[in-house]
């Protein structure tokens, strides 16, 4: 009993998300893996836990506490809020005001206010994100006295959304035509990295189908950025209130995924097959919990109008730019469409693309590509969705290591601080099922 509550605290801890109740049926290759996302700082922790397997019954037990002592005096939880720094465009009155009321509802340090003067359009040119927003939101991070604890950004409404593709003269630069369009807070979460490739997508070090591959980017050099937007002031205040209320209260609903195939109809290693049965995994994943009901639908039509009444999590696909309105979305739900630009605008009136008609609908955290991603640049559902129903990783955290690429499409809109999945409700709700 003592080795199972003992292995729970560390998880809690965000060190590594495990669901075992004993030593023996443990992976422990996982370990160093999963701690490798998080913080170098780890390090000693994790030489250390690597080596209990090895040990006998009592020096198993006096090594875990070792580990636990160890840990005592440097813990990090999931994403924290002195971790974080705020964005906000010096020219958008309301980006100033949403972001220093962000910052007083999750207690972030005031110094950790970032202010940029850049264009209040939401796309904007290579130049202007080089010279109005990149450089000097990082000459402002190196100023800050504790800028080394800053692991995630976040984008506050009036902050721009995409890069357009430089228009290149192809008679006097090579490599003109290049893939450089990209999401701003792609390009943001590189802030540290100094030069890189732009000419197309960079593999994530922190997305898990990584973990064995030696990638350009360095760990140490990839920030977390989350954004605080949509299409008016309001949406994203709820956004805020809306995922502190769920933390405390639990998040109640079902989970809806909406496949197109049967899984075992669609086995072809292609992308669009692998996608398919990570949202079966996903749905698998969730079930396993007992947390929400869940509704997979596993047909080529999707959800259609009243399908999905109370729905907390989705994932689906496809309906390009055409949002279906079959979901009434509980307090603080999180969900994804998977189709290219999805999140090509936040504020146009007569758009209909999902990431801002869920918004205005009343999601509490939205995924989306803002140009053309492919099918292999969305997060991994299954990835995604099982550590956010684990409960011991932030929603930027489980944004960060089920994303394939940087220097690319997608956007997390959400508080990343938000743990829809607390352990006090968790058990809450486990005991209500049993």
């Amino acid at each position: 009993m003592f080795v199972s509550t003992s292995l729970l605290v560390i998880t809690n801890q965000g060190i590594v998300t495990m669901r075992y109740h004993n030593l023996q049926a443990c992976n422990w290759l996982r370990v160093p893996q999963i701690c490798a996302l998080f913080s170098c700082r780890y390090s000693r922790f994790i030489r250390q836990v690597t080596r209990v397997r090895r040990c006998g019954g009592r020096d198993r037990l006096l090594l875990i506490c070792s580990c636990l002592l160890l840990l005592q005096s440097s813990i990090a939880c999931a994403l924290e809020p002195l971790e974080i720094a705020v964005i906000a465009n010096n020219r958008v009155p309301e980006s100033i005001e949403l972001a220093h009321y962000y910052m007083q509802q999750r207690q972030i340090p005031d110094n950790h206010l970032i202010l940029i003067d850049a264009s209040n359009d939401e796309t904007c040119s290579r130049k202007h994100f080089n010279q109005a927003i990149r450089d000097p939101i990082l000459q402002q991070i190196n100023g800050l006295a504790d800028r080394k604890k800053i692991r995630c950004l976040v984008t506050i409404y009036g902050v721009p959304l995409r890069i357009h593709r430089q228009q290149v003269d192809t008679s006097k630069e090579k490599g003109a035509g290049k893939d450089d369009q990209a999401a701003v807070d792609s390009e943001l979460a590189l802030i540290l990295s100094g030069s890189y490739p732009l000419d197309g997508w960079l593999a994530n070090p922190y997305f898990l189908g990584f973990r064995q591959t030696k990638t350009v980017l360095k760990r140490d050099n990839v920030l977390m950025v989350s954004r605080l937007d949509g299409p008016d002031p309001a949406i994203v205040r709820r956004i805020i209130d809306d995922s502190i209320s769920t933390e405390r209260n639990g998040l109640q609903g079902r989970a809806c995924f909406d496949a197109r195939w049967p899984k075992s109809e669609k086995n072809k290693p292609d992308a669009y097959g692998l996608y398919d049965s990570a949202i079966h995994r996903a749905a698998e994943l969730v079930r396993s919990r007992y947390l929400l009901p869940v509704r997979l639908d596993s047909k080529s039509e999707l959800f259609q109008q009243g399908d999905c009444p109370n729905t907390a999590l989705y994932c689906g696909w496809y309906s390009l730019a055409r949002y279906i309105d079959a979901f009434t979305w509980t307090k603080g739900s999180v969900g994804f469409h998977v189709a290219s630009s999805e999140c090509s605008t936040l504020k146009r009136k007569d758009s209909q693309v999902w990431c801002k008609r869920m918004l205005e609908n009343g999601i509490g955290a939205t995924i989306g590509p803002v140009f053309e991603p492919y099918v292999l640049g969305f997060p991994q559902p299954d990835i995604f969705f099982g550590h956010l129903v684990d409960g011991y990783l932030s929603l930027a955290e489980c944004y960060l290591i089920s994303l394939p690429y940087l220097s690319w499409q997608m956007v997390l809109i959400g508080d990343p601080l938000y743990l829809p999945f607390s352990h006090d409700n968790k058990t809450e709700k486990l005991l209500e099922k049993k």
